[in-house]
């Protein structure tokens, strides 16, 4: 009898603590089962990788090892559900990358692609498509630049870096892969993409279409204060429109870039909690509020969606890159652009160079500087969807560094005083990888 008691005791206590995590979890599923069909869908049919190793490797941490995904090559798709709920799908388009069907949402009979604007050149990369010219520099230490890459590898389970780069005076001088990767593979680069879209926006002024510091004029904003919002407050995540950026749960990131059919909206729909530049704080939404903002320049969809390839992306040879658009047509700016570890060090180093890529000026260059430049109450950490190294974040790197970085520990490091881009991207960052480590130890090899 006593034992009895006791089992019905503790059935008690595990019905009570499971219905405690259901009702705390519960809602957290969508969003779970969203990302892994999403980031199934885009690993497989954007990056070209295995089922088997996407769902090994990238779905094993947190709560997202509770997801079950599996991909529908009938269909170009994949399904995800956690304990058979919350089933969500998420669809390849070619040119237009991966999908996450919203709930209730349907995926277009048809749609318009990005028209690609792809030269190979024979010249050697990163000038061209060519191999990589094999150059010695003589005040170059490649013991230590060895070295300094040995560190990025040495703990793969804990570290999980994927790929390195090195590029020195327009020259790639070190490079290394994991398994599974190659000078090819396209990475996601999460935020880094954010940096892809403020160069677009320097692309826009340098032609004379848009100065940084107008306003939208967005009607919605006409009637209160967000009326003074510019392009450079938004630019600098300075707006001081409301917004939630936790990845923990739901927050207005999450229920953007996994529940949401338009992510362009749901910043442009938030109130000021403080005046335009009188505050700081980081915003995916923000960014994708620009990419929408961006449409609106263009005079239709379809020149929309050539407008990176045509003015960026292919004009420097970075054809591995594609940028993925949400159900509504609208490049997802935040988060969702691919690309090679060589092509994101392309982006560094046209910015290394101030704009010009060859016998073509890209930007003006001082959007260089102006991207690089500490925003107001960033306590210099940040400049125009750049991150900065001006606080003195990685001590053993130059101050001058600034770069693009995104989720997991992608990076693009652009050192002008060193003549240097580096790009490292994997599953983790610091601690577990400790990129003032590693960036000490690089470039330590150069005078």
């Amino acid at each position: 009898m006593k034992n009895r008691k006791q089992n019905l005791r503790w059935l008690l206590i595990f019905i009570l603590v499971l219905s405690v995590v259901c009702y705390t979890q519960y809602p957290k599923l969508s969003i779970i089962s969203g990302y892994t069909a999403k980031n199934l869908a885009s690993c497989v049919y954007v990056a070209g990788r295995s089922e088997t190793s996407v769902i090994d490797n990238d779905h094993k941490a947190g709560l997202i090892s509770l997801a079950k995904a599996q991909i529908n090559a009938a269909s170009t798709s994949a399904t995800s559900s956690v304990f058979g709920m919350h089933k969500r799908q998420a669809f390849y388009r070619e040119g237009l990358g991966v999908v996450l069907l919203p709930k209730d949402a349907e995926l277009p009979d048809s749609y318009l692609v990005p028209r690609r604007f792809q030269v190979s050149s024979v010249l050697p990369y990163p000038q061209g498509h060519g191999n990589p010219r094999d150059t010695v520099f003589p005040e170059v230490d490649y013991t230590q630049l060895q070295r300094g890459l040995d560190q990025a590898f040495s703990n793969p389970d804990k570290q999980r870096t994927r790929t390195a780069a090195v590029l020195y005076k327009n020259h790639l001088v070190a490079e290394r892969y994991t398994e599974g990767f190659g000078p090819q593979t396209p990475v996601l680069g999460w935020s880094m993409t954010k940096s892809v879209l403020a160069t677009l926006y320097g692309i826009l002024q340098y032609q004379g279409r848009l100065d940084v510091n107008e306003k939208p004029g967005l009607p919605q904003w006409e009637e209160d204060e967000r009326r003074e919002i510019t392009y450079n407050d938004l630019l600098r995540m300075q707006s001081g429109l409301s917004w939630e950026e936790e990845y923990g749960g739901i927050s207005d990131v999450t229920k953007m870039l996994f529940l949401s059919e338009d992510m362009s909206t749901p910043q442009a729909e938030k109130k000021l909690i403080g005046p335009p530049g009188s505050i700081w704080y980081y915003s995916s939404g923000t960014s994708n509020l620009l990419s929408g903002l961006l449409r609106k320049q263009m005079p239709d969809a379809q020149e929309y969606l050539d407008f990176p390839y045509r003015e960026l992306i292919d004009k420097i040879g970075m054809h591995s890159m594609l940028l993925e658009t949400d159900l509504k047509g609208n490049f997802v700016g935040s988060s969702y652009g691919w690309a090679s570890t060589r092509d994101w060090a392309r982006l560094g180093l046209l910015y290394l160079n101030r704009g010009k890529w060859g016998d073509s000026q890209i930007f003006d260059p001082s959007w260089a500087d102006y991207v690089a430049s500490p925003t107001a109450h960033s306590e210099q950490g940040y400049g125009a969807h750049f991150w900065l190294n001006a606080d003195g974040k990685y001590p053993d790197a130059p101050r001058d560094m600034y770069m693009a970085n995104g989720f997991e520990g992608q990076h693009v490091f652009i050192i002008p005083s060193k003549e240097l881009v580096i790009v490292r991207t994997g599953l983790a960052e610091d601690p577990d990888f400790e990129l003032n480590t590693f960036l000490r130890e690089v470039i330590a090899a150069f005078p």
